[in-house]
């Protein structure tokens, strides 16, 4: 793909735009991670009623963001921030472990147990969300820039959903593999929430494309891109 040239205003104005997504990513991976014991059923419009983790609510706008950073910034911009999401995501356990170390005074609104059951089951759900992450990102970036090269820049919708359909699967699975694995969720639940868990990604990742076409055309039209072009951060 072209890479384009800014001038340094517009690069900076394009890197403040990179943080910005970065942060978002980084954000919504981490309180996905913390989240996630808690578990809600949503009723869609009486045709299936879904019962899902509320990690997985802000865990499908990581995806929409790497698709919105690889189409304007690039495949190595993308990696970048799947891999700050890694390190971000360990120290977050970090934070999280010494916290549920040091004893809660007596007057503490929440006590050492309540924060135990809450967060006890932290480490396990990072690990397991870290291997599913690690798998699920880069491959959705390398389908993502697979079908943007097979289509020459064109067809947006395709890449944004093949790339995520395929992810998102590897995704749940791993997650739920390692979960069930640990005892956390019982083998019972395995094929249900696998279930559950893919088709709701599959529907968030529909109902983004529009903001997906939303973002790259507004950042195409604001740096002066071209069809599959791509911007050039020296970062």
């Amino acid at each position: 793909m072209n890479e384009t040239i800014l001038n340094p205003k517009d690069k900076r104005d394009a890197f403040r735009i990179y943080l910005i997504l970065g942060a978002l990513f980084i954000s919504s991976l981490v309180a996905s991670n913390l989240i996630f014991q808690k578990f809600f059923y949503w009723d869609f419009f009486g045709i299936y009623t879904f019962e899902v983790s509320v990690g997985i609510l802000p865990y499908p706008i990581t995806f929409l963001i790497t698709d919105i950073i690889s189409e304007i910034f690039g495949k190595r911009k993308a990696n970048q921030i799947v891999t700050a999401g890694i390190f971000a995501s360990f120290f977050s356990l970090l934070i999280v472990s010494v916290s549920g170390a040091v004893p809660a005074t007596s007057w503490s609104p929440i006590d050492d147990q309540t924060f135990k059951t809450v967060f006890g089951a932290t480490a396990i759900a990072v690990f397991a969300s870290m291997m599913a992450y690690l798998f699920a990102q880069y491959v959705d970036i390398q389908i993502y820039h697979f079908w943007k090269k097979f289509t020459k820049g064109k067809h947006l919708w395709l890449r944004n959903n093949f790339s995520t359909f395929s992810s998102q699967l590897i995704d749940t699975a791993t997650v739920l593999l390692l979960l069930c694995s640990t005892g956390i969720i019982g083998w019972d639940r395995f094929g249900l929430l696998l279930l559950n868990g893919f088709l709701f990604k599959i529907l968030v990742a529909a109902l983004d494309t529009p903001l997906l076409y939303a973002a790259v055309y507004f950042l195409r039209k604001r740096f002066k891109l071209g069809v599959g072009g791509e911007i050039e951060l020296e970062v």
